[in-house]
């Protein structure tokens, strides 16, 4: 059910790519009960120019390597949840790619269950 949506600065290589979707992947399996195989995700690069994020904003000192992950999903999932999502995705990014935590930036959008249609023009949880 999620969609993610993931903003990388330009020069990823194609197994950094993919290793950032497979950490976000695991960290929604694993905090956010995410079903397996529910995994739809768009991971685009951006040059200096198309990529904007703050580089001081509430105090967080972020580099030109700061990465946007943005997740759709439905409603109703506690604050307990969502933090430990958020800890599970900037620690394995530090750990499998050595991207330091204060670039991670990651919002996630909450829906009601009726706005998906997975394919065939259904809504498949109306």
């Amino acid at each position: 059910m999620p969609f993610v949506r993931i903003d990388l600065p330009r020069g990823q290589s194609p197994d950094d790519r993919r290793a950032v979707g497979d950490i976000v992947y695991e960290a929604m399996r694993a905090t956010l009960n995410v079903p397996e195989n529910d995994r739809f995700q768009v991971i685009a690069e951006h040059g200096p120019d198309g990529l904007i994020i703050d580089p001081t904003y509430l105090g967080i000192e972020r580099s030109a390597e700061a990465i946007a992950i943005q997740v759709t999903l439905n409603a109703g999932r506690s604050v307990a949840l969502k933090t430990a999502f958020y800890r599970a995705v900037a620690d394995g990014l530090h750990a499998r790619l050595g991207l330091r935590r204060e670039d991670v930036f990651i919002s996630l959008v909450e829906v009601p269950k009726e706005n998906w249609s997975f394919g065939n023009g259904d809504a498949q949880y109306a």
